[in-house]
């Protein structure tokens, strides 16, 4: 089935985001939202939910779409599109629409990444019939409310591991003089990865993907990250559980759960032949605001740590019997941690795939 073409202009509003009194961001009140970033809340707002929201520039992500589920305040980095007949268009519609087909080539290429209203407004959309929207939307959806379910159960899973870890090791230390101290470098290995502009996949090779910072924070590489050979050392090579620290720039440290793909440099690769994944993880993210605050005291333009940083931070080391029942509790909150985001991740391949379909025409699958 062909669906109409319309232009984005001529289906929804266009606004954009202002910059707000720094002096007002609060505890509490309305999301603010600055590109990519959540970065407070604010006693006024000036986006309604369900609209849509394109980031217009700054560092990373500009042509990512967002869907609000809450009234907001969006900054000069984004674009808000409310549409303007809501028994013609369904902004969840748009919403799964542009997750497959993102506006990022639309960015200017100039020195400051930019999109502009002009630009959006000339965006050309397949609309299918309103009844056709909802049935898309209604089945689309279904993946992310199993996704949401996910996250939500490993919020609780690793706020639970964060509390046993302060229960049975940080509040016990004093307690227990026998226990040895260290540094983060004796208890983990921190691989640094590789130039991987100098490692392209060959013509007869298919190659993986790179993991670079973005990937890394969005939780996946996909169709704009770049390639590499698969037959780089198998050090560098990355795989779903894989314990990664991005040492430079955005300063983050989780489990990677999005396939397998090569380590770019600016990430270690986090592993151990002495201690288990949790062990290594749960001091490394002990440190991650301390890093922070010295990456952002460098006078460069990307705030990084350096390994006698990692070889500073002290940690405990327990004795074998507490060691062995602490990891006990926690080494399974954590695998499930990860088992879910392998789901998650299967879960939004399937989604995605769908939705190519659904927007291409494909109305058969949804029983229609």
């Amino acid at each position: 089935m062909m669906y109409e073409e319309v232009l984005f202009k001529d289906i929804a509003v266009f606004k954009y985001g202002k910059m707000p009194d720094k002096k007002k961001l609060q505890a509490d009140g309305y999301p603010v939202f600055s590109g990519y970033r959540y970065v407070g809340y604010y006693p006024e707002y000036n986006t309604e939910e369900r609209t849509i929201v394109v980031v217009a520039r700054g560092v990373g992500g500009t042509g990512d779409v967002k869907l609000t589920k809450e009234k907001c305040y969006l900054t000069n980095l984004s674009i808000s599109a409310e549409i303007k007949d809501s028994g013609r268009v369904l902004p969840e519609y748009l919403y799964y629409y542009f997750q497959v087909n993102n506006l990022r080539y639309l960015d200017s290429g100039s020195a400051q990444s930019q999109i502009t209203i002009a630009d959006l407004g000339n965006v050309v959309i397949p609309l299918p019939d309103i009844s056709i929207q909802k049935k898309i939307v209604e089945v689309l959806s279904a993946f992310d409310e199993q996704i949401s379910l996910n996250e939500r159960i490993n919020d609780n899973l690793m706020a639970q591991a964060q509390t046993l870890f302060k229960k049975n090791i940080l509040d016990l230390s004093d307690e227990h003089p026998e226990w040895q101290k260290g540094s983060l470098t004796d208890i983990a290995e921190y691989l640094n990865g590789l130039a991987m502009q100098k490692y392209r996949p060959s013509e007869k090779e298919e190659g993986i993907p790179v993991m670079k910072i973005r990937e890394l924070r969005q939780g996946f590489c996909d169709m704009d990250s770049e390639l590499c050979t698969p037959s780089i050392k198998k050090d560098y090579i990355i795989q779903d559980g894989d314990v990664i620290f991005s040492w430079s720039g955005s300063l983050l440290v989780d489990f990677w759960c999005g396939g397998k793909c090569g380590l770019n440099q600016h990430l270690f690769k986090v592993t151990s032949k002495k201690f288990d994944k949790w062990f290594y993880y749960l001091w490394t993210n002990y440190y991650l605001e301390k890093f922070i605050k010295i990456a952002e005291e460098k006078a460069t333009t990307m705030g990084h740590i350096k390994r006698e940083d990692l070889s500073k931070s002290e940690v405990i080391i327990l004795n074998e019997e507490h060691y062995n029942q602490t990891g006990a509790d926690i080494a399974p909150l954590y695998d499930m941690v990860i088992n879910n985001r392998v789901e998650s991740f299967r879960l939004a391949s399937i989604r995605d795939a769908l939705t190519t379909e659904l927007i291409a025409g494909r109305t058969e699958l949804l029983g229609m």
